[in-house]
C-alpha cells in the first residue's frame, strides 16, 4: 500500500504536531515493524528537518507557502500523479478534492469550542476545513476520549468513526522515557527551577503563571522560571511586560524555541512543571515532564484528569494563590513530590509510541483497503 502523508509540520521548527508525526514515523521505520510492507511518501513545501530514515520514507517537495492554497490546490495536483492508496493528514485537515480514502488526526477543536480565542478569518477557516475534512474522511483519529466527545458535539461526526489513539511520550531515543517499573530517582534540591513548555495561547494562562510564581521568587533568590514557546496569543498577551511589572527579569527566562537537546536539558534541570491550560486535546508536555521525573501543576480540567490521572497537582481556575501553593509544594515538599512521581509510571504506561504507531497503521490499512 502507498501511504501519502502531509509532512509540512516537519519542515522548520517542529512543535506539537511535528513531534506527534515524528513519533509515528520513527516507530514505522523500526526494523521488523509491520509498517515495512507499505511505502510511505512525505509531502512538504520545504526540506524536512526531522532526522528520518531516507531509505524508508520517500519525500516529495512542493514549493510554496505552506497554507491553505498549498494544501487544497498545489498538493492535490502532485498527489494525483503518485497513485496513492490512502492519505494521512496528521494536522486536522486534508485536501478536500482528493479522490482517495483519507484519515485525519484532530487533536482538539478549540477553534470550534472557543472561537473567541482566534482571529475571525483564522477561526472560520479552521472550523470549516476541519469539519469538511472530518466529514469526507474514511476515519478520524484523536488523542483522548475528551476530544472524541468534543468532535462529536461540535462537528456531528459519528462516534464510531472516531478512533482514540493516545500518542507516545517524547520522541524515540529522546531520553524522556524512564523505566516505567522503577520509581523516579530523587532529585537533589536547589536551584529550584519551574518549567513551562508549549506555544503560548491565551487558554494556557502564562501571564497567570508568572504572577503566581512572583511571590515565591520575591521570597527566595534560588528559584527561577523558564518559559519555552512562541507567543501565539490572541488577543496578544505581553509576556515580557508581565515579567517586568512583577520585577522578575533576573528569575524568569523566555525561550521562543529550543532544540531537542536543549529541551531535554531544561527538563533535566527542572524541579516542577506548570501548565495552566483550560483546554487541550490531551496535553503532551506535562506527560513529557512526568517522564523526565518533573511533577506538574495543572489546571483542574476533564482532559488533564484523563491524561495525568493522579500524577499531578491540580488547581482550580482563576486562583493564583492555589497555583502559588501548588508550585511551593512541588518545589519544596518532598512528600508531595514523592506522591505525584510515584503515580507517574502507571500514568505513563498509557502512552506508547509503539502502540500508537501500530494502532494508527491499522486504521490506515482499513481505510486504504475499504
Amino acid at each position: 500500500m502507498r501511504i501519502g502523508i502531509d509532512a509540512r509540520e516537519l519542515s522548520g521548527r517542529a512543535t506539537g504536531v511535528g513531534r506527534y508525526l515524528s513519533g509515528l514515523l520513527n516507530e514505522w521505520a523500526r526494523p521488523g515493524n509491520e509498517a515495512g510492507r507499505h511505502e510511505f511518501v512525505l509531502y512538504a513545501e520545504a526540506a524536512i528537518g526531522a532526522e528520518l530514515d531516507a531509505r524508508r520514507f520517500g519525500t516529495r517537495l512542493i514549493p510554496g507557502a505552506p497554507g491553505t492554497w498549498w494544501e487544497q490546490v498545489r498538493l492535490p495536483r502532485a498527489i494525483r500523479q503518485d497513485h496513492l492508496d490512502v492519505w494521512f493528514g496528521p494536522a486536522y485537515t486534508a485536501p478536500l478534492s482528493l479522490n482517495l480514502p483519507t484519515v485525519v488526526t484532530i487533536h482538539d477543536v478549540s477553534f470550534a469550542a472557543h472561537p473567541e480565542w482566534f482571529r475571525l478569518r483564522e477561526g472560520l477557516r479552521r472550523r470549516w476545513l476541519t469539519e469538511q475534512s472530518a466529514q469526507r474522511a474514511r476515519a478520524v483519529v484523536t488523542v483522548s476520549e475528551f476530544s472524541r466527545r468534543e468532535i462529536v458535539e461540535h462537528f456531528g461526526i459519528a462516534a464510531g468513526k472516531i478512533h482514540v489513539i493516545p500518542q507516545g511520550v517524547g520522541i524515540r531515543d529522546s531520553g524522556f522515557v524512564p523505566p516505567l517499573s522503577a520509581s523516579p530517582e530523587p532529585r537533589a534540591p536547589g536551584p529550584y527551577r519551574v518549567l513551562y513548555v508549549g506555544s503560548i495561547f491565551n487558554r494556557r494562562h502564562v501571564t497567570d503563571l508568572i504572577r503566581a510564581f512572583a511571590p515565591i521568587a520575591r521570597s527566595r533568590g534560588d528559584v527561577s522560571l523558564d518559559i519555552v514557546g512562541d507567543n501565539r496569543s490572541y488577543p496578544h498577551q505581553d509576556i515580557e511586560g508581565t515579567i517586568a511589572r512583577e520585577g522578575l527579569q533576573r528569575q524568569v527566562r523566555c525561550h521562543e524555541y529550543v532544540s531537542e537537546g536543549e529541551l531535554r536539558d531544561l527538563y533535566a534541570r527542572a524541579r516542577a512543571f506548570a501548565f495552566l491550560s483550560e483546554y487541550e486535546g490531551l496535553g503532551m508536555t506535562p506527560l513529557e515532564a512526568l517522564a523526565a521525573a518533573v511533577p506538574p501543576v495543572l489546571l483542574d480540567t476533564a482532559v488533564a484528569r484523563e491524561s495525568c490521572r493522579e500524577a499531578a497537582v491540580f488547581v482550580p481556575p482563576n486562583d493564583l494563590r492555589a497555583v502559588t501553593r501548588a508550585l511551593e509544594s512541588l518545589l519544596f515538599d518532598d512528600a508531595v513530590r514523592s506522591r505525584v512521581l510515584g503515580a507517574a509510571p502507571a500514568t505513563l504506561a498509557n502512552y506508547s509510541w509503539r502502540r500508537a504507531a501500530r494502532d494508527k497503521l491499522a486504521v490506515l490499512e482499513r481505510a486504504g483497503s475499504g
